[in-house]
């Protein structure tokens, strides 16, 4: 795999690297049409694996950000095609590394050593490379370490990344008047993401606040390898979820990953109240007792009382079924607004009804079997639904808390993971560790 000497931080490169982007896309719609002339049965399967390649390739050189994007629309299976979905999962954890030349300078840098100093033995080759960091593997007093190396510049290219999608997702998903809260969220969770000292700070809070839970396991960290830009833990041996899906395992194998999956979740947000908002494959190992891991938490969202309470409300059964009360959460929560025509009131009213239908059926059951296509299809067609709703483009949809953003993705992400581990859960398990 090629390896990467720099990686462009100024605004000027970066743009110019997603110009000739989409000079490429441009190239290949015109070479879809060509084809499409001499063979109109011609799908846009092709044209779709085209694009997605190009679009790749040049969000993996630009790494942080932009390909923190890629990363995050990876789980959108039910949005994108499946080219986009196979192609962008490559940047949960394959992506091209950074040289040894510059992962040498990174350590001299901040600590004032090279690597082989530091460590009995460490690895030049990277095991694995993502959006915003790359991890070797290392020893120190007999113990196997991995050790994750930030890219050089990530940090100073956020804001420019965000200046320049913001346009485009104002422009896309219509976002009226003040939309600027979103983006805010946005920038500081990535800023925070690049932020390693707080990395490590959360990470042993994670470890030390879920340790009263079973069939999970985290890392050890280790302060005194780790800086601002580096970060040192165990070597956690294990498949990547996704990888180990794909494997032949018992019913009872994928029930204990996927209960292990969702109390984790489930504990967190309702017991610490600030979770691990950044649930993709990448982030999970699984041992060979069908143990789950959890290695990266550097997406932590903090869950203010004055949304925890009326959002947990709001997705009740009971709230869903009386139209007063519904409607009543989704202003208190920012989804209706006092200067919203009737028009827009019921159709956001019903829109929202029709999807909190649909996310809270797994809470009606004890026991809810996620491997059923029922569920999956019934949020594949509203999620097709709506993105082709050309009266919800016309919307203002600058609607609702700016919590929305991760709790809404920690959500569905953990569907997709528990739609990928085809694994049946007991729902309310997870209250046994709230009184512990």
């Amino acid at each position: 795999m090629k390896r990467l000497d720099s990686i462009p931080t100024k605004k000027i490169d970066r743009v110019s690297k997603l110009v000739s982007t989409g000079v490429k896309i441009g190239g290949n719609y015109l070479k879809y049409y060509g084809k499409k002339m001499v063979n109109p049965e011609l799908t846009k399967d092709s044209l779709h694996e085209d694009n997605a390649s190009d679009i790749y390739d040049g969000l993996k050189e630009l790494k942080g950000s932009a390909l923190k994007v890629a990363q995050m629309l990876s789980m959108e299976k039910n949005l994108l095609p499946q080219s986009y979905v196979e192609k962008f999962s490559l940047s949960q954890f394959s992506v091209p590394p950074l040289s040894a030349p510059l992962v040498i300078k990174t350590f001299k840098k901040y600590f004032g050593k090279e690597p082989h100093e530091l460590f009995d033995e460490f690895s030049a080759e990277s095991i694995n490379a993502a959006s915003i960091g790359q991890v070797h593997k290392a020893k120190k007093d007999g113990k196997e370490l991995a050790v994750k190396i930030q890219y050089p510049g990530v940090r100073d290219s956020i804001g420019t990344d965000i200046a320049m999608v913001k346009p485009i997702a104002v422009r896309m998903f219509n976002l009226q008047g003040t939309s600027d809260e979103y983006f805010q969220e946005i920038e500081c969770k990535l800023m925070e993401e690049t932020d390693y000292a707080l990395e490590l700070e959360q990470s042993e809070l994670v470890r030390k606040d879920c340790a009263v839970l079973e069939n999970i396991r985290f890392p050890k960290y280790y302060p005194e390898l780790s800086c601002e830009k580096i970060i040192t833990m165990d070597w956690m041996q294990g498949q990547h979820l996704s990888e180990w899906c794909k494997g032949e395992h018992t019913q009872e194998e994928r029930n204990k990953v996927g209960q292990a999956l969702y109390n984790f979740y489930m504990y967190q947000i309702h017991g610490l109240k600030k979770f691990h908002a950044d649930p993709h494959p990448g982030n999970f190992l699984i041992d060979e007792n069908a143990n789950l891991i959890a290695i990266d938490f550097g997406c932590m969202k903090k869950l203010p009382e004055d949304f925890y309470v009326p959002y947990f409300e709001m997705i009740q059964p009971e709230t869903v079924d009386n139209d007063k009360l519904f409607k009543e959460k989704l202003i208190e929560l920012g989804v209706l607004h006092k200067e919203d025509s009737p028009e827009e009131e019921a159709f956001f009213f019903a829109m929202f009804k029709e999807l909190l239908s649909i996310f809270i059926e797994p809470y009606k059951h004890e026991k809810f079997d996620f491997g059923k296509p029922d569920f999956s299809n019934a949020i594949a067609a509203l999620s097709e639904k709506l993105a082709n709703d050309k009266v919800l483009r016309k919307m203002n949809n600058n609607r609702g808390s700016k919590h929305f953003i991760y709790v809404n993705r920690t959500y569905f992400g953990l569907y997709s993971l528990l739609f990928d581990l085809k694994a049946e859960i007991n729902i309310y398990d997870f209250e046994k560790y709230l009184s512990s």
